[in-house]
């Protein structure tokens, strides 16, 4: 990739894992910020990219044909750079499939389970006992589930380190503010320490650090644009 690809972020866990992919596959980037906090995923420019108005997007310059296209939802980001550079991707129609499946086990399960177990704990403007117990203990079956398949296997999608382990691994970083406890998983910690270990992925999680807000440090305008009826209205 001789030009950048144009990566549409914000520091979250879907965004965190196309810096991953760059960073591990070598793959030139420029960041155009979305503050999500103040309303940016739905301006007219980025709803052309990503119609869904969630981040991550990307343009990448030199698609298909040579000709530029835009991908957005974070999985489907994945492959596309996956199969456009031949890493982390596997060709194998076995091991390819395999690593979908997980793959789709994130974008369906681990990333909206544990986003509404975040935002129950967290980021709801009152305590609601009976959402937090559901996804806190949903919370706790995806770690099993996870936990359970690395009994198997080195890595999420098998013996090689994939597309897949990039998606996970970034919605368990939280894990103490989801109610979980890596040493209650020792395969899922076993692997989650050694991702976290790669050189790659810590270049990756500091990429946007300064952007990054806590619940604590969101004004009640950022809430409304997060949580409100104003996301709904548009």
């Amino acid at each position: 990739m001789a030009q950048p690809i144009e990566l549409y972020y914000w520091p979250t866990p879907n965004g965190h894992k196309i810096t991953i992919f760059c960073e591990e596959a070598g793959v030139p980037y420029e960041i155009r910020p979305v503050d999500i906090t103040a309303g940016d995923q739905f301006r007219e420019e980025f709803l052309r990219i990503s119609p869904n108005n969630k981040m991550p997007a990307i343009v990448d310059p030199e698609g298909p044909g040579g000709e530029p296209i835009s991908v957005f939802e974070s999985g489907a980001i994945l492959i596309y750079l996956g199969e456009k550079t031949g890493r982390f991707y596997p060709q194998e129609p076995r091991r390819k499939y395999r690593t979908l499946e997980w793959l789709m086990f994130q974008m369906g399960t681990v990333g909206p389970m544990l986003g509404q177990n975040h935002h129950f704990r967290a980021y709801a403007p009152e305590r609601i006992p009976y959402a937090i117990e559901r996804y806190t203990k949903e919370a706790t079956r995806i770690y099993r589930v996870i936990d359970r398949r690395l009994s198997e296997s080195e890595y999420i999608a098998g013996d090689e380190y994939t597309i897949a382990d990039m998606a996970i691994f970034p919605w368990l970083i939280s894990h103490e503010r989801q109610g979980q406890r890596l040493e209650d998983h020792p395969n899922l910690e076993r692997w989650y320490r050694a991702i976290e270990a790669r050189p790659a992925v810590r270049r990756a999680l500091e990429v946007g650090r300064e952007l990054r807000r806590s619940a604590e440090e969101m004004d009640e305008r950022a809430r409304e644009v997060l949580f409100g009826r104003g996301q709904y209205d548009r």
